[in-house]
């Protein structure tokens, strides 16, 4: 990955996004992008000083379209729009998903169709290299003019109004400006509406949930397999010519997995004649599950990288003669993606879960609820009530925000895509199933201490050890939230998925050769 990221003029990846907003990666405007941005802002210019009747240059917004606005109020009308539409309730979304919006705003502005002025978008930049980031509320958006609310509040700071995260703590931006030994910007034509006409609102929470959303479906496949050799299942089902035969991507490239997580594992190799026919379908249709899941963030994914590299606020300026009140605002291409994401990560939970309870049921020579002194001890019972109960939690999340629209704007905006809800959805179903993952890792990697001195295969062995670093194996109750807690970080910062696949890596075993569209 290069040090420099040229706002406006290279492709803008999530992984580029991620290191950006981490500081590993440093955003800047190269001379060909300001150019662009110096031009579309004096076409704006030229269309007001010639009078030529623009939306949102001198008119006014939504159902007031037509409403003129004169040459000396135009500059007090963007300062009134980022007043008017600062409307979002609830709790301040995370800095990082504020820090991403900013990123992902700056890419779109500097484009060079959006007639903002050069100072504006360096000062946005300001923000993002001081980390200085505006508190954005969670709430209110319906993700059609773009998210509205939550970027006007996102940019409040660049005229003095709103708070911002400043050294930990929330301050107002006067306050900071102050500090700062800065003043507000004063917004030229068009820029008000420019910055809170948009989907990075949508677009930050997409893009956070694919990173979190590709750990959890490597974890899934890694703790799967560590269940099945606990309740030593076979391994058959993965076989590649099974699924040459319906060659859906994510279905070949988690059997693909399977096999190599699997190969040369003593306790595998235990139980070939054994007799068993059939595994139940959360072992044995790991490729079909976690697979379709693997589509459905693929999908994503895609759409994500298109939209990072979009211009999606309204007007767009191709001349002062050509503008094109269109929209490449609504939300709608983002909104459908984000709600199947938000169905397919449930089922990884959901077949997680099933997993916990079969490692529970006594059978094929493990203990009942995994632990052999019961009575006094409740074992491992009580941790799959929590899976179960986020399970369920997971499914009330499950209803499409996207197949609801209600009109706003006096009926101007009369659909909406509603996709800033299935974005928090989908984060909110991320955040229980690194839950449910971590309790399965528990569980799984209890069960399978009970099949020594026989031993898994190299990787599964090492995923095991890993754990153990920070939760020990249990003999007796104990207060077993602090333990999830332990596996859950080992999830949330992906030591895990990113351990294992280190030392994989080091065995010269490829758990995603091949798959290159699935890697990030």
């Amino acid at each position: 990955m290069p040090h420099e990221f040229n706002y406006g003029f290279d492709k803008l990846t999530i992984a580029r996004l991620i290191a950006i907003c981490s500081g590993k990666l440093n955003g800047v405007l190269n001379k060909e992008t300001i150019g662009k941005i110096n031009k579309s802002q004096e076409q704006v210019q030229q269309i007001v000083d010639k009078n030529k009747t623009v939306y949102g240059v001198n008119t006014g917004f939504g159902i007031l379209a037509n409403t003129p606005i004169s040459a000396e109020d135009t500059a007090l009308l963007q300062y009134k729009i980022l007043q008017s539409h600062s409307v979002g309730v609830g709790e301040s979304i995370s800095i990082e998903i504020a820090k991403m919006m900013l990123i992902t705003k700056v890419h779109s502005l500097a484009q060079g169709y959006s007639g903002v002025q050069l100072k504006t978008l360096e000062r946005i930049i300001w923000h993002i290299e001081k980390n200085i980031i505006p508190v954005v509320p969670e709430k209110g958006s319906v993700g059609a003019s773009g998210d509205l609310a939550p970027l006007a509040h996102l940019f409040l700071p660049l005229i003095g109004l709103g708070e911002v995260f400043y050294n930990g703590e929330k301050i107002s931006s006067t306050a900071m400006l102050q500090k700062e030994g800065l003043q507000p910007i004063q917004l030229g034509p068009k820029e008000g509406l420019a910055l809170i006409n948009g989907t990075q609102f949508i677009l930050a929470h997409a893009a956070k949930a694919v990173f979190r959303m590709h750990n959890c479906l490597e974890a899934a496949d890694i703790i799967g397999a560590i269940s099945l050799e606990a309740l030593t299942g076979t391994k058959a089902p993965f076989d590649e010519r099974l699924h040459q035969l319906r060659p859906f991507e994510g279905s070949k490239l988690v059997a693909q997995r399977l096999r190599l997580l699997l190969n040369d594992s003593a306790i595998m190799q235990s139980h070939v004649d054994c007799g068993r026919v059939q595994d139940p379908y959360s072992l044995r249709c790991m490729p079909q599950v976690h697979g379709a899941s693997r589509n459905a963030w693929l999908h994503l994914k895609e759409l994500t990288e298109i939209e990072l590299n979009a211009v999606t606020d309204n007007p767009i300026i191709f001349s002062e003669n050509d503008t094109i009140s269109g929209g490449n605002f609504h939300g709608q291409p983002l909104a459908l993606p984000l709600d199947y994401a938000c169905f397919a990560a449930s089922e990884i939970g959901n077949i997680s879960d099933r997993r916990c309870y079969s490692l529970l049921e006594g059978k094929w020579g493990l203990p009942m609820l995994l632990m052999k002194d019961l009575g006094l001890n409740s074992g491992f019972m009580i941790p799959q009530y929590t899976t179960a109960a986020l399970v369920t939690e997971n499914k009330t999340l499950c209803f499409p925000a996207s197949a609801d629209s209600i009109p706003t704007s006096l009926g101007q905006e009369d659909h909406v895509s509603m996709g800033s809800i299935s974005g928090r959805k989908l984060n909110k179903v991320l955040d229980n199933l690194e839950y449910i993952l971590a309790i399965e890792l528990m569980s799984a990697c209890q069960a399978i201490e009970f099949r020594k001195p026989l031993k898994s295969s190299e990787v599964l062995e090492f995923a095991c050890t890993y754990l153990r670093e920070f939760v020990s194996f249990a003999t007796e109750d104990r207060i077993f939230a602090d333990d999830i807690n332990k596996a859950t970080s080992l999830i949330q910062n992906f030591s895990f998925v990113e351990k294992v696949n280190a030392f994989a890596k080091e065995k010269n075993i490829l758990l995603n050769d091949g798959f290159p569209s699935f890697s990030l």
